[in-house]
């Protein structure tokens, strides 16, 4: 249990860096409500804005009890509401306004603002809508949703039906349509993930395989962090070669 510090500013300071944490001591802190916690994932939510600890002056982190529970909130809302990163901020933001923000019902949710379909944890339980909800949600129709399939840009499910990040995929071809871009263009997109997620895959096989049932139910929050961080070299990348070309 954490002591209440008493005396004077020095007394005060010595409590502070008593009670600051490396990002090791509160990856273990928060293992057993969040067994999928990774050291990655902590730098992460940092590198995003949603955690600031403070830095030694070589460059270590180090977290304060309120950094901590400010954390955990973090990763209740990621897996008790599936609620993207933006949205949790915003949140966080409203709490500390001193506002009493209420949170979603637990389920699949859409940031309309974005018009991304943020679904819950993939697997065997992850939502599905059908073929009329796919059309409605992406603002599509019947056609245009017959030429995407053609190009392996929407894909059904195993078993029918489509996974809920078909509609965020919809969205964003229909989008880049408005810019002249066909989906004979994107073929080279959809190819490229298909050789990112067969690199996760090959990370995760061994976890999935494992004897431990934590250690499987760990494979897909890896799964999903390997993911983003995926995401965001491709975009880095992207950028990257953009600016490297000649105005």
């Amino acid at each position: 249990m954490l002591r209440t510090p008493t005396g004077g500013a020095g007394h005060d300071t010595a409590a502070a860096e008593e009670r600051s944490m490396s990002i090791g001591t509160v990856l273990v802190e928060l293992r057993d409500e969040f067994p999928e916690v990774t050291i990655s994932k902590i730098r992460f939510l940092e590198a995003e804005g949603l955690i600031e600890p403070q830095r030694t002056p070589s460059g270590y982190r180090k977290f304060a009890p309120r950094d901590v529970e400010r954390l955990a909130q973090v990763l209740r809302m990621q897996r008790d509401h599936y609620l993207p990163l933006k949205v949790i901020r915003e949140h966080l933001d409203a709490l500390e306004r001193g506002e009493r923000p209420v949170l979603p019902a637990p389920g699949p949710q859409r940031d309309l603002a974005d018009g991304v379909w943020e679904p819950g944890p993939a697997g065997p339980t992850a939502a599905r809508i059908g073929r009329a909800e796919l059309l409605a949600a992406a603002e599509i129709d019947e056609e245009r949703l017959e030429e995407w399939e053609s190009y392996g840009l929407i894909v059904p499910a195993p078993g029918g039906g489509y996974d809920t990040e078909m509609v965020t995929v919809a969205r964003l071809v229909a989008d880049l349509g408005r810019f002249g871009l066909e989906p004979r263009h994107l073929r080279a997109m959809r190819a490229s993930a298909d050789r990112e997620a067969g690199l996760v895959e090959q990370v995760v096989a061994p976890l999935r395989r494992h004897r431990n049932p934590q250690t499987r139910a760990h494979a897909q929050a890896t799964a999903n962090e390997l993911a983003e961080l995926s995401v965001r070299l491709h975009a880095a990348l992207v950028q990257s070669a953009l600016r490297g070309r000649p105005h």
